[in-house]
């Protein structure tokens, strides 16, 4: 006997059909905003980051050859200091954090001709599901003055870079509170100015240990909004990032001449990463993209992890001002000379510190970039892709993304599904470049991932 369904009833129940599908529909194929994400972005704190800035500023100077012994003065008081604010944060956390001193002796250089222990201030919070895939945030400890061997007069390096160093204790203060598969590390790091000294220890640490660097946001002066330029904007920031990477083989490089990538390497698409975070959490906050490993013929900390191949990032502010940067303090023809905590904008330094912090937490809690990415089509309708079946149990499925070769950031994509391969009928590869992200059961992504050696995660 066939039971009758009145015809209003079957309506109803069409249209609930109809929803559960268009739900399950948008699950895979639409971005699920994460409210997660806005919280921590909110937890930031400007007061928090404004004391810890004085509380650098306050040991005089932080140049690598200053003073070690004393409690108040010099660059062996700020670690210290840096350290035991680790220490209070993983006491609250309930030892959640591992707290390092990854150091090396450096002697006989140009900017440290003595023998002068380096010294790094590190702490870990392990992922749950995947300890040894890390994602980092690293900001400079020491500071100096006009002359680069000057390790006795007053220099505060109020925004170069005790900002970046209390944006990464900040972090590390609001993401402790959470959970992660993969690893965080909050790395301070020394010797930046006497040669990028901190970042080679670290990054060779790094190498030793085995561990899987996915991502490096180093910070380095994310506290000025008034550029020597005339400009105040408290609305934009930079994201440096190198183009191929300088370990690329002669074969590699020949390669990729033919297939691409130029503009897609990992360190490139971590800032897309990035940028696609700040547009979306992040408020009043435009992210610019420069194609360039840092500012024109000039360095930062990020560089020794790019050189060593892990992806590697610089974020800034983009209107510096040359007047507070590596100067004697001092008022010449009424111009105020120096790096001190008056020019710095807290509000400013929070914003840039939510964002990293956001970015670390959906890279940590998302899969592992996808790894072993190929591509083929030549001289045919369609595109496909292929990839490696993934370890990591926080994968739920892929999404495939591309974009006309001469923009920016991706423009299209499609989920599907947990496969380890996908080909787009009808996309013509000449014509775009692709990538792979890898998606969790929320929905959140890890980094696209470009084909080949040029744009691989796995080091």
């Amino acid at each position: 006997m066939i039971k009758r369904i009145p015809i209003a009833q079957s309506i109803v129940l069409l249209i609930s059909i109809l929803s559960v599908s268009a739900s399950s529909y948008a699950a895979q194929t639409e971005y699920l905003e994460q409210q997660k994400l806005h919280d921590i972005a909110a937890a930031v704190s400007a007061k928090r980051i404004e004391r810890d800035i004085q509380s650098l500023v306050s040991f005089g100077t932080r140049h690598t050859l200053s003073e070690t012994q004393s409690e108040t003065r010099g660059i062996g008081a700020a670690r210290r200091w840096i350290k035991s604010e680790f220490e209070t944060i993983s006491a609250q956390c309930g030892g959640c954090l591992e707290i390092l001193e990854v150091k090396d002796t450096i002697a006989g250089e140009k900017r440290i001709p003595d023998p002068v222990e380096v010294v790094n201030i590190v702490a870990i919070q392990r992922g749950q599901t995947m300890p040894n895939r890390m994602v980092m945030m690293s900001g400079d400890i020491d500071s100096r003055v006009s002359d680069v061997m000057d390790f006795t007069n007053d220099a505060p390096g109020a925004n170069d870079n005790a900002s970046g160093v209390a944006g990464v204790v900040e972090s590390a203060r609001v993401l402790s509170k959470y959970q992660f598969n993969g690893s965080i590390v909050y790395a301070a790091l020394s010797g930046e100015e006497q040669g990028l000294f901190g970042g080679k220890i670290l990054a060779d640490y790094a190498k030793q240990q085995g561990w899987q660097v996915h991502a490096v946001l180093n910070n380095d002066m994310i506290g000025n909004t008034r550029g020597i330029n005339g400009v105040v904007d408290n609305t934009t920031a930079r994201i440096f990032s190198e183009g191929t990477r300088v370990t690329e083989t002669k074969e590699q490089a020949s390669t990729r001449r033919f297939t691409g990538g130029e503009v897609d390497s990992a360190s490139r698409n971590l800032a897309r990463y990035i940028d696609t975070i700040a547009d979306r959490y992040i408020d009043n906050l435009d992210t610019m993209l420069v194609y360039r490993l840092d500012r024109f013929g000039r360095g930062g900390h990020h560089r020794p992890f790019n050189d060593m191949g892990f992806p590697a990032v610089r974020i800034m502010e983009t209107n510096e001002n040359y007047n507070q940067q590596h100067q004697d303090l001092r008022t010449e023809n009424g111009i105020e000379y120096g790096d001190t905590i008056e020019h710095v904008d807290f509000d400013y330094a929070a914003k840039l510190t939510s964002l990293n912090a956001v970015s670390l937490a959906a890279m940590a809690w998302a899969p592992a970039p996808p790894s072993d990415v190929t591509i083929s089509g030549a001289v045919q309708p369609s595109t496909q892709l292929q990839w490696q079946k993934s370890a990591d149990p926080a994968v739920t499925g892929y999404r495939i993304y591309w974009r006309y070769t001469s923009e920016p950031q991706w423009q299209f994509s499609r989920y599907v599904g947990k496969v380890t391969s996908a080909t787009l009928e009808n996309i013509v590869i000449d014509n775009y470049y692709f990538g792979v992200a890898a998606v969790n059961e929320n929905g959140i992504e890890s980094p696209v991932v470009f084909p080949g050696y040029v744009g691989a995660f796995a080091h």
